[in-house]
């Protein structure tokens, strides 16, 4: 466990997890609390991250020294801010991992060469309309999907009608591609994941998280939310 410290004259900033305690900021400012790990429920998802973290890490014993080295040097290409908003650079073999676990959750195959940095256009709009009444979970999105994205979308599981903020409640339901139109219809993926449909009065949140489907880059989680009719 570790804390990330911003410092100025004194600690400008704190994230992170140390020593039983947890360091982080929201919307009315910084704030500790003590950590409570949760009892681990071994789901079916968090197997399959895992495994595809054990498979990745696999791929990369695999590669060649020289292919290694190439995704040290290529590393600069793909820095990336840290919580404090400051640019970071990743080694090649977090690299490899980043990209490459992005690239199996879109069921695409493992790349064993470093890529060049690519587009990852997002979405400027994103809405859904629960109608638990009429069996749909219409998400409708804009600008349509181009041939170079994937698209995870991620859901959760019906929450009260005033939750604002969500987070770790979200869950992977379903991968849209090129050729899947506005709007979508989620209630099979949301049946499929949460086993019903949100009852009426409830909330849920959808995200949709594109990413291009040739180097793994993932771009911004766009999110909507509804209350169910």
């Amino acid at each position: 466990m570790f804390a990330l410290v911003k410092f100025t004259a004194i600690v400008a900033d704190m994230r992170g997890k140390l020593n039983g305690s947890v360091f982080s900021k929201n919307t009315y400012g910084s704030y500790i609390r003590t950590k409570v790990t949760p009892v681990n429920p071994q789901t079916v998802a968090q197997q399959i991250s895992r495994n595809f973290m054990t498979t990745v890490a696999q791929a990369w014993r695999g590669i060649t020294q020289l292919q290694r080295d190439l995704w040290n040097q290529s590393s600069i290409n793909f820095s990336r801010t840290n919580i404090f908003g400051d640019n970071v650079q990743l080694t090649g073999f977090n690299l490899y991992m980043r990209l490459n676990k992005n690239l199996l959750e879109i069921n695409q195959a493992i790349i064993a060469n470093a890529p060049q940095p690519a587009d990852v256009p997002g979405f400027t709009s994103l809405s859904v309309v629960a109608d638990t009444g009429l069996g749909t979970m219409n998400a409708t999105f804009s600008p349509a999907i181009p041939a170079t994205i994937d698209v995870q979308v991620f859901a959760t599981a019906p929450l009260s009608a005033g939750k604002q903020f969500v987070k770790s409640e979200f869950r992977k339901i379903d991968v849209l591609v090129n050729g899947d139109v506005s709007p979508e219809d989620l209630a099979a993926a949301y049946i499929a994941k949460f086993g019903a449909l949100p009852p009426v009065g409830s909330k849920i949140f959808i995200g949709f998280k594109p990413t291009n489907n040739t180097t793994g880059q993932a771009g911004t989680l766009l999110k909507a939310s509804s209350i169910a009719i």
